[in-house]
This record gives structure tokens, C-alpha cells and sequence, in this order.
């Protein structure tokens, strides 16, 4: 349901740059002004850049094989994810700008919202300049800060104050607003992608302005009811709630490649329970259930030996966010598709059908559910705080084997989890 309350006057938004570059440095001074790039899992492509790296050409997805050449001869410095840390430094540079205004939205890992009333909107600029040194001094990371009459207005600002000093603003209807339309291509907008935007050209609509100034008929038969969204927002009008938000999450997804193939179902049952726990804790994070759990398994596509892909869906008993659950979900999937004989190089599961936690229909099945689901709720609650304090991993699910299984993604080039494991804490 829409909230009924009057939208804030200004909305702005706190955008970490570089945020895995930025963190990885964060303990290295000797890295500043040294190209960093940061591999995804199994340190397979590269998925964070700093401003030198990117000056040297180097691309966002980039397979690492293909430019290793390039990466020795500039002495780029290059690390595999380090998810503890880059966890840990968010809710950090998101508590700090909570220190300053009553209400954050946090919308991806360095990424908030922060809705701004008539009082807060009248020292806005003061404001997003008190945040962003703040935020620099107590956590070490350097954030742009982009405000606008809308989401959708600060998401264009804080891409433009990237390139900047860091901080922009547009107004609905200003002189700069009208001009930063004018020349920001309708792909650029936040929420419309590649396959919407040749749409648009299509049509003969190529600028944000010519989204703003469509006719509704027209631009919602384009693009739906989110598309003519957009457009109110680009106009000033308050159109978009978290819950419609460009990219809402309509699934989770947990899946990886494999450090060692394998062979035997054993090793696939450990995998698919991590994954069910880790697409539980961000359920939870999330304050989501989900009725339905995928799974899928398959060999790899460029071995010798023979392929084979499979996946089985699971619906869910009742909507949950129950790792126990889950688990069980993932198991009865891979009991469906498991054959023996292949080796295998990646499994995952997929939640879907997903819904909020609180505020949803109620289930008949709910009111004779047994005694243990009636604690769900306070079990994974306790569950996720001892991890967050301690460090993921704290507690876990035996069902995830050996924390040093052979099957367990690569990262060979992982940096010391500075801030949430006590034996890998800075040395001085």
C-alpha cells in the first residue's frame, strides 16, 4: 500500500564512490593513487574499479585472464571480495549519517536515500556537506551526495556530483535542471534499462526531457505504469516508494561457481545450504518471505567432459524466512536433479514469489502452524545479531560442511577482514 504521508520536501541521496576500491584502501595508505581493481567470486572479473584503474580503460565485468598483462604493467593492485569488510564499512557509513538525520533508507550496500522535510530542506545543502565530511572523517570513505525534488531527480544528481566536487542538486523546473535534462539520454535514467530505452528511441523519445515531457498514454504503453512513474518524478512529482523503487526485488539469488568441482552430492547439499543462508540472512535484511525456492545445478560449459544443467522448484509450505526451512527446500530440490557421474562446477538457488514479512494476507495455515514456526522470528533474529557483532559465520548451519571445503569459492587474493575477525584485526 502507498503511504499516505505527505512526501518530503527534498530527497537526497549518499552514493559511496568506488565503495570496494574505497574499502580495500581504507588500511593501505600505500594504495592512494595506486589503480585498484577488486574480482568477483572465484576471482573470475573484475567488478570494482578505482578512478585510476578506470582511467587506464580497464571495464566493469572484465574477465581478469583477459587483461592480467595489462593489470602487471601498471601494478594495479587486485583483490578477491572481501564481503565481511565491505558489510561491515557499510553499516558503518550508514550509522554515521543516521547521526545526522532522523531517517535513512539504505537502498544497496553504498547507497541511501534520506528524505528531507521542510525544516531539513531549507539547510539542504548545508546539511549534504556536513554528512559527506562526516562521513569521510569517521569511516574513511569518500561519498557524492545528490539532491532533488524526487528519488528519481537525486539519483540523476548524484551521478552528476560523481564527476564533480561531490555534491549537486536539482530542483524541478530550474534552469539547471532543465539543461541537465536536455542532455541526459533516456538510458541514463535510473530504472530504465537497455531493452527500455531502445524503446523510447523507437518512439523518438532520446533525452530525459523527452521522458518528462511524454504524453502519459503514451509513456505508460511503453513502459508501464513504472515508466509514467519515472516521468511524474522527472516532472517533481513524488511518484516512487522503496517498495516500487527501480530494481525492487522480486527474487533473491545466491549462487556460485565452485573452487574444485564436485563430484559427489555431499559436497552439493553444503553448498546449496550456504546459499539458502545466505539468501536468508538478506530475507531477513530485507524484512521479505519468500513461498518458493529454486535450484540449480550444472557442469561446466568449457570441460571435456559431458554437460548437464538442471533446475527443480520448491514451493514453500508457507511464506518463510526460516534458514531451517530453506535449507530443507534446497535439499528436496537437489534430490529432484542430482545425477551421479558429472562434475560439477556451480550451484545456487533462487527464493521467489516473494512478500513483505509484516503487514501481508495471513495464511489459514499459518493459525495451526506448529509450536517451533511460532518462534521463527525470535531464532533468526538472535541468529543474524550474534553474526553481525562476531562476524559472519559465527553461527552457522552444520549443514554448510567445513568452512575450508574444497568445493568453497577462491579468493587467493583477499585482504585481512580488518574489522570483524578478531585474528585478522590491523597489527601496529
Amino acid at each position: 500500500m502507498r503511504s499516505t504521508k505527505s512526501p518530503p520536501a527534498l530527497w537526497a541521496l549518499v552514493d559511496c564512490n568506488n565503495f570496494y576500491a574505497s574499502c580495500e584502501r581504507l588500511f593501505r595508505p600505500d594504495l592512494i593513487g595506486r589503480p585498484v581493481v577488486v574480482l568477483s567470486n572465484n576471482d573470475g572479473c573484475i567488478v570494482a574499479r578505482s578512478n585510476e584503474a578506470k582511467a587506464l580503460g580497464i571495464n566493469m565485468g572484465e574477465p581478469e585472464f583477459k587483461v592480467r598483462d595489462l593489470l602487471k604493467q601498471h601494478n594495479v593492485a587486485v583483490f578477491s571480495s572481501n564481503y565481511a569488510l565491505y558489510g561491515d564499512i557499510s553499516n558503518r557509513v550508514m550509522l554515521t549519517v543516521e547521526s545526522l538525520v532522523p531517517v535513512v533508507e539504505q537502498y544497496s550496500i553504498d547507497e541511501a536515500f534520506v528524505p528531507l522535510d521542510a525544516a531539513l530542506a531549507a539547510n539542504a545543502d548545508e546539511i549534504a556537506r556536513a554528512t559527506r565530511e562526516r562521513v569521510r572523517r569517521w569511516t574513511g570513505i569518500v561519498v557524492s551526495i545528490g539532491v532533488g525534488t524526487t528519488r528519481t531527480l537525486a539519483k540523476l544528481a548524484s551521478e552528476i556530483a560523481k564527476k564533480g566536487d561531490g555534491l549537486c542538486r536539482l530542483d524541478a523546473g530550474s534552469p539547471e535542471t532543465e539543461d541537465v535534462l536536455a542532455r541526459t539520454p533516456a538510458g541514463d535514467i535510473w530504472g530504465i534499462g537497455r531493452k527500455s530505452a531502445l524503446k523510447l528511441r523507437m518512439a523518438g523519445i532520446y533525452t530525459a526531457r523527452d521522458v518528462r515531457d511524454c504524453d502519459n498514454l503514451k509513456i505508460r504503453a511503453l513502459l508501464n505504469v513504472n515508466g509514467l512513474n519515472t516521468a511524474f518524478e522527472l516532472r517533481g512529482v513524488h511518484s516512487i516508494e522503496m517498495a516500487d523503487a527501480p530494481i525492487s526485488r522480486r527474487t533473491i539469488i545466491s549462487s556460485r561457481s565452485f573452487g574444485a568441482r564436485a563430484t559427489e552430492k555431499e559436497a552439493l547439499e553444503e553448498a546449496l545450504a550456504m546459499h539458502a543462508t545466505l539468501a536468508g540472512e538478506r530475507l531477513r535484511r530485507e524484512k521479505l518471505r519468500a513461498s518458493g525456492l529454486a535450484v540449480h545445478i550444472r557442469t561446466s560449459r568449457h570441460g571435456n567432459g559431458p554437460f548437464y544443467e538442471q533446475r527443480a522448484n520448491v514451493s514453500l509450505r508457507l511464506p518463510t524466512a526460516d534458514t531451517r526451512e530453506l535449507v530443507r527446500a534446497a535439499r528436496q530440490g537437489l534430490e529432484a536433479v542430482f545425477q551421479r557421474g558429472y562434475s560439477y562446477a556451480k550451484a545456487g538457488i533462487m527464493l521467489y514469489d516473494l512478500a513483505p514479512a509484516e503487514g501481508g494476507q495471513t495464511n489459514l495455515l499459518e493459525l495451526i502452524a506448529p509450536p517451533a514456526r511460532l518462534h521463527e522470528k525470535e531464532l533468526m533474529a538472535a541468529l543474524d545479531a550474534v553474526n553481525r557483532r562476531f562476524g559472519r559465520g559465527t553461527l552457522r548451519f552444520a549443514a554448510e560442511g567445513k568452512a575450508d571445503a574444497a568445493w568453497r569459492m577462491q579468493h587467493s587474493r583477499r585482504s585481512p577482514r580488518w574489522t570483524t575477525v578478531w585474528d585478522e584485526l590491523p597489527k601496529v
